[in-house]
Parts: structure tokens; sequence; C-alpha cells
């Protein structure tokens, strides 16, 4: 089968293409250009939208205030047009050449137009909580990654010990919380220019080029072609155009922070445009390195995207793109956060262990952001890949293939331990992954009642280790595993040097029909119902071995080493199928209102452990390789307002229920120092989301979002113990009622920004004067619920001021973190549970200045 799904692949790849430009429908209208300009002045306004309505089609205004769209569609048409301070405005094409003008709105919102559903349409007209940010914005904000757009969207959260560790949540789901487990899908899609990216790491590297973000909140499968179960970010680049332009941009600030970023793009011939584009940014560390006597966490990322644009005719456009993004920083270091009494015995609790071994912290504060690690920090990331995108216009919609390679290499080095002693010297779980991917869908206008779209997607992942991932002992872990007062502990070199190499492979083949259909059911009435249909086949390998420590034949001596680390292998593989979908009553009782109800479930494939197994009286759990699926229901009502024509005004309200929730949880033994997966029976989420934004007047306009969200697990009763309960009766415990990591009950972000016209350097634009607030609630980190691993709510503030023109130079300086707050993202006991933990630091204070040129 898996033969048979990689040749659906070269079909998309050669097949699709050439089929589409021997569609030799006549070019009618091959380019139809204009002018926007203000109604009043007669000045041509710069990066105004004119959109042609219904379709996905649509450009901006570059100098002068002209536009070009390449369409095959016949005159007249109609296009849309919005621009900041302006009224919105439909406008009928009878010609070429043509002048808009609009009219000032001075409290008017320009709208904002997503592709979400595989058309361009108004945010506001669609019945899916959704959040838009834009690229300006993104960047303005200093937004560059995912890490930081989730202050921006508080229904987002986003924690990473490292690239590899990265959970992407929305509402609080999506990825098991704390330490990644590779034998599991993650629940939110992360889609960039069509393109399913099936690696959390993604998630860490710079954003380039980007024309905006869409997250959508709640199960997606029937709108995108990998599951999604918890929600969706669609991101946009900007894409190739036949009109020269080009963006140059430096930033400079403190910690010898620099970024920054290029692009360039215009026509190589009559058919055939390309964008390149490059991003690099670098930092000193926020933590300085007692050992190695340098600051660590530095940023060290260089990206690059290319893409060109060819028009065989008018009906069909060919993009094809390749990007690579490299990581390389001093490590994501962690600070010892502090030390929980155990259960243990006397003799094992941290501070008695480190006293015994004559070691003393460097410092018992963790916002001295100080750390004397004795392990290397390696976090070298790669990430890139290939795509080719075919659009061809077909009868009344369009039908698209996206065709997509891409590739992940992880290179790491950690200090599990947190402290300078030689506890755990190696922790390098090295990792390649290679993904095929094919999409084909097609949507549009069926009839005049009926619209939608539906399509096939296949992937082929191949995940290895590369060659081997290891972890190894240093000369204090002796101290640290010891679970007896025996003598036979401190035998010279029994675990210095003992450690494990793993090889692992999984392979995956997964495969779904979807679609989802808007059907008019009356002037005011959409039910839209939708349906997928998931096949899912997974393949692993693991085998992990130990070597190295005293080399004896004393079972005694042995049955310690054992105790630290086993051999384990096992290799099976699952297959399954599964039908999901949803249903949507929406009610647009007009242009100002529009309310929707949906009720969906979603699933998520089996998942398999790949940090090794725990172990039960020296046996390995082999049972526990397999994970169950998940399965979702979800219930949403929403309401989206545009109370005045200068503000909007959104309401959501959702109940999701999981069964066989896929957790990973933390474990006191050290060979499992990546926790393990586990399912717990039944957990709930649910609350309410608030959204707004307010053109208060021409120069002054509001935006904010508040999340109320409760996140439980209804029904967990063989939870392990959380780390202040490690060395107890037992080393489970059912956790029901108990609160899901990483879910602040309150989260928010208000921003306002206040700016005139105005010029600088001759070039007209606006100054500007921006701030923005991000807050969350106190929130656990920790899988089972702890009395010490929770994390205190907390306020950041960032601000910019300077000014902004659409073409020529802007300059602007800000600060992120304004009032310099300590704060943690992260807390994480360490490996073998001895009662210290771990903290993943948010950034100090920062600030600087970035100058941008565009033409």
């Amino acid at each position: 089968m898996r033969q048979i799904f990689k040749s659906v692949f070269f079909f998309g790849l050669f097949i699709i293409p050439l089929f589409l430009s021997a569609q030799n429908a006549p070019v009618i209208n091959a380019t139809v250009s204009g002018t926007v300009v203000d109604a009043q002045s007669n000045k041509r306004l710069v990066g105004a939208t004119v959109a042609i309505k219904g379709t996905t089609n649509g450009a901006p205004t570059k100098e002068d205030g002209q536009f070009m769209l390449i369409t095959g569609q016949k005159l007249p048409f109609t296009v849309i047009v919005s621009f900041v301070g302006y009224q919105t405005t439909e406008v009928i094409i009878n010609e070429d050449n043509t002048e808009i003008k609009l009219q000032e709105g001075a409290n008017q919102l320009s709208d904002v137009v997503i592709t979400s559903r595989r058309r361009q349409e108004s945010a506001q007209d669609v019945p899916i909580p959704i959040s838009v940010v834009s690229g300006v914005r993104a960047e303005d904000a200093g937004a560059f990654n995912v890490n930081r757009l989730k202050e921006l969207v508080p229904s987002v959260q986003l924690y990473a010990s490292n690239a590899r560790n990265t959970t992407l949540n929305i509402r609080g789901l999506g990825s098991s919380f704390g330490l990644t487990n590779d034998g599991i899908d993650p629940g939110v899609g992360f889609y960039v220019d069509g393109v399913y990216y099936a690696r959390p790491a993604a998630t860490s590297l710079d954003f380039i080029d980007i024309e905006q973000v869409e997250v959508l909140r709640g199960p997606q499968g029937t709108l995108f072609g990998k599951n999604t179960t918890a929600g969706a970010f669609n991101v946009v680049t900007r894409a190739p155009s036949f009109q020269p332009g080009a963006s140059f941009e430096t930033s400079f600030g403190n910690l010898n922070y620099i970024q920054a970023k290029a692009s360039i793009t215009g026509p190589l011939s009559k058919k055939l445009a390309a964008r390149v584009s490059f991003s690099g940014t670098q930092r000193d560390g926020t933590i300085y390195n007692l050992t190695t006597l340098k600051p660590t966490n530095t940023l060290n990322n260089v990206g690059y995207r290319a893409q060109l644009l060819y028009t065989p005719s008018d009906r069909v456009s060919v993009t094809v793109a390749g990007d690579n993004s490299r990581q390389r920083p001093d490590g994501y270091a962690t600070v010892l956060a502090g030390v929980v009494p155990t259960k243990r015995a006397a003799y094992r609790q941290f501070n008695t262990i480190i006293a015994d071994l004559g070691y003393k912290l460097p410092t018992t504060n963790p916002f001295d952001r100080v750390t004397d690690t004795d392990t290397p920090w390696r976090s070298n990331n790669d990430f890139g890949g290939a795509s080719v995108n075919v659009d061809a216009r077909i009868g009344g919609g369009k039908l698209t293939s996206t065709t997509a390679w891409r590739y992940w290499k992880w290179d790491p080095s950690n200090d599990r331990d947190f402290t300078g002693l030689p506890v755990l010297t190696k922790s390098q779980g090295n990792s390649q992954h290679q993904q095929w991917t094919q999409e084909i869908r097609y949507a549009g206008q069926f009839s005049s009642r009926l619209s939608g779209v539906v399509g096939v997607f296949l992937i082929d992942q191949d995940l290895r280790s590369d060659p081997v991932q290891t972890e190894e002992s240093g000369s204090a872990q002796w101290r640290f595993s010891q679970s007896s007062t025996s003598a036979l502990w401190k035998t010279p070199g029994l675990l210095d040097g003992f450690g494990t190499r793993t090889t692992s492979r999984l392979k995956t083949l997964g495969g779904a029909v979807f679609g989802q259909l808007d059907w008019t059911i009356g002037d005011k009435w959409h039910l839209l119902p939708g349906l997928r249909f998931n096949y899912d086949k997974k393949d692993v390998d693991y085998k992990r071995e130990t070597y190295g420590g005293l080399q004896t034949t004393e079972p005694a001596l042995l049955a310690l080493k054992n105790g630290v680390y086993t051999n384990q292998a096992f290799a099976f593989g699952v297959e399954e199928n599964n039908f999901s979908g949803q249903l949507t009553l929406a009610y647009r009782a007009s242009k100002q209102f529009n309310a929707y109800a949906t009720y969906a479930n979603s699933y998520k494939p089996v998942g398999v452990n790949l940090g090794g197994l725990p172990t039960a009286n020296g046996v390995v759990l082999i049972d526990l390789a397999k994970v169950k699926p998940e399965y979702v229901t979800h219930v949403e009502v929403g309401v989206k307002t545009r109370p005045t024509p200068g503000s909007t005004l959104n309401l959501t309200v959702y109940n999701t229920d999981i069964r066989d929730y896929q957790t990973q949880v933390q474990t006191a033994e050290v060979g499992v120092n990546r926790g393990y997966l586990a399912n717990a029976e039944k957990v709930r989420v649910k609350g309410v989301e608030l959204d707004g934004n307010v053109r208060v007047t021409s120069n002054f306009t509001v935006n904010g979002a508040l999340a109320y969200t409760d996140g439980k697990y209804i029904s967990f009763k063989n939870a392990p113990v959380p780390l202040e309960e490690t060395g107890g009766e037992s080393a489970f415990k059912d956790i029901s009622g108990g609160v899901l990591p990483g879910i602040s009950k309150w989260a928010g972000s208000l921003g306002g920004e206040i700016s005139g016209a105005g010029k600088l350097f001759s070039q007209s634009g606006r100054y500007f004067l921006a701030l923005d607030t991000y807050y969350r609630s106190s929130f656990s980190s920790s899988a089972s619920p702890s009395l010490y691993l929770n994390i205190d709510g907390y306020t950041l503030l960032n601000a910019r001021v300077g000014f902004r023109a659409s073409n020529g130079v802007s300059i602007l300086l800000w600060a992120r973190n304004l009032t310099n707050k300590d704060y943690f993202e992260q807390l994480l006991p360490a490996a073998g549970n001895a009662g210290q933990y771990g903290a993943v630091l948010g950034d100090p204070r920062t600030y600087g200045t970035t100058l941008r040129y565009t033409f």
C-alpha cells in the first residue's frame, strides 16, 4: 500500500501540472491593472488591498497606488478594496486601467481577509473562531516566531525547553505538555503556504517574509489535509509579484541583538516571477554559565526562502518554493529553580546528596540567571524542504495540487541534572526526519446555493535516530541513583560512563479524504456539514542497549546497574482507519451579525513510546509501548459582530471532551528521562473567548482578546505521582479532577496605537506610538498536579514608537518586557526525581531599534 500511496506523490508532482497547463482556455484579460486614490484629494493610496470577490486572487497597491491582478475572469467582475481609515468598497471593474476612489471612514476598520477556507473572504463572515495577525503587525511587535506570537493570541500556548521539546497548543490541547515524544501526532496543524509541517521543532524557527498568520481554534480536519484535533496555524508568506519590489530591514538591540531581513521580488519574464527572502537573528545569552565563563541561551538563526511563480495561462499558476532554516544557539539551558522534599529516605533527598558530594549550588535564586551546568549545551536544528503548488481555475472554483518534501535534522546536547555535578554527562537524542506530502483539493462554488472544498491528503514520514541516541552517566550518578544503604553503591567506577545507545525508526503512512460544504438553506441560514476519513499506519523498531560502567559479572552489582539503565527492544506495526466530521449551522442576519453553532468529533491516531519504557521489579513494561488513539468530541457556539463600522466584537463558548487523552508523564527512573506516553481516560476543556477591535478615530485603534480556559482530568486513575510524592507507597496516583498542565484559567492581550500622518525624509507615512500587554494567570507545570510545580501569573508590557512608511524608510524604537518582569515559562523535574527541578526563564527586558526600507 505504501508504494501505491507514493505513486500518488509523483502523480501530483508531474501529471497534474501537465494536465492543467494543457487546458487551452482562451486568454481573457490575463492582467487587469488600476489605481486606488482618495476620493477627495485624488492622492494615490499605497498599501490598499484589492481582491476579486469570491476568489483567492488579490494584490496590494504598490508605488503610485497601482495594482495588478492576473486573472482569467471575463470583465466585468467585482473587486473588494480596503484600506485602513477608508470605507471598504465593492467596485465593478468594466475595463483595464480603471481608477477606484475610496471614501474616508474616520472610524472604520479595514476588512481582514483570510484564506483558511481556500478562498478569500472576510474573517468576520467565517463561522470559525479565528485570530489573524498580519505580517506587518508581527514584525512591528517583534513576534518573529510562534513563541512571541502567542503574546498576541492568548488562546495559544507554546512551551519549549529546546527546539525538539516544543509544545504548541490551542486552548491547552494539541500536544503533550512538557517533554516531546516523537511517537505521537501533534493536534495543532502547522501549515506554511499549504504545506503541512509535521515536526513541532518547526515552530521554534524564525518566520520568513510572512504576509499573515491565521490561527483557527477547534477541530479543523474537514478543511485541512492533516487531521487537526485542536486547531491550526495557517501561515501565508508573501508571494512573488510581477511588479518589482524589495524590503530590507535591520534591527539592533541590547545583549548584542542583531536581526537582518531582506526580500526581493519581480518578473523574470512575461510569465515568470520570483521572490527571494532572508532572515537572520543573533543575540547573546540571557544566562551566564559559571563553568564555561560565558553567556548561554544565545540566538543564532538563519533562514532562506525562494519562490518561483509561473503562469502558463491565465487560468493556471505554478509556484515552486524551497526553504532552509538553521539554528546554532549555545543551548537551551535551564537554571535550577528549586528543591522539593520527596517521600524518599533522608539520604535520598537532593540537599543531602549534594552535601555528601561536597557540592554547593551557585545560587538559590533562579532569577540571578546563572548556571554551572558542566555538559556542553548544543541545539543544532536544521529544517527545510521544497514544494510545488499548482492552482487552476476550473468551472466555478479552483483545483489545487500541493506536493512537498521536507526534512528535519536535530543534533543536541543537554544537561538533564541542571547542576555542575557529573550526573548525566550526556543526553543526546539525535534524530533525522523526512516527510513527503501530497494534497489535492477543489474549492469553489458548485451552484448558486452550494460551495465548499473537497480533497485528498497523503503523508509519508520516516523518523530515525541519527545514527544513535545517547544517554550517559557521570561519576556522581551513583549517589543520585542510590536506592539502599548497601556499600556496593560506592564501588569505584560502578556507573561512571554507564549509559545507553538507542537506535529507533518510526515509519508513518497516513491518508485522508476530507470535505466541507456551505449550503445556503435560506436568505440568512447556512448549513456546513464536513466529513473526513483517516487512514494511519505506523511501523516502529526500537532497540536500546547499555554500555560502559564497571565491567563485572557480580550479580549484585549488575542488579544495581540494571536499576539505572536496562536493555529494551520492541518492534510492531499498527494500522487503523476512522471517520470523523462536523456540522455547523450559521445564521448571518446581516453584515453586522454572524452567529454559528458547531458539533465536531475528531481523532488522533495511535501513539508509540520512543523515549524509553519504565520498569517494574526489573521487568520492562512492554505493554506501554503502544498508546491508544485519542477521540475528541467538541461543541462550540459563537457570535461575530460589527457593532459599528469601526469595531468588531466576537464571542465564543466551547466544550471539548477527549477520551483516551494522550499525555506525556514524568517518571522517577533515569532511564526514562524524557518521560513516557500514557492515556488519561477522559479530560475536558471548556472555555469562553472574547476578542474585538475598535477604531476610535482615524488616529487611534485598540485591540484586545480575553480567554477563560478550564481544563481538567475527568478521569486519570493511574497517573504517575508528582515530584514531591516520589518514593511513597505507590508510584501511581488517581489525579481525577486535577487541572491539566499548561493552562491558565485567564489569559488576555490588550493593545493600542496612536498614529498621525506625516513625512520623514520626504517619504509619506505615519508616526505612531503603540503599547501591547499580555497577561496570563497561574498554571500547573506538571502533568500530575503538584504543590510545587506551579507558575505564578504574570503580565508583560511591550512598546514601540516610530515612523511607518508604506514605501520608503521606516524607523521604530521598541522594548519588550518593558518592566523587566521575572517569570517562568516552564518548570521541569530533573531526571531521576531526586527533588530538584529546573526552569525555562522568560526573557528579561530587551530594547532596540529597527530600520526598514521598502520599495
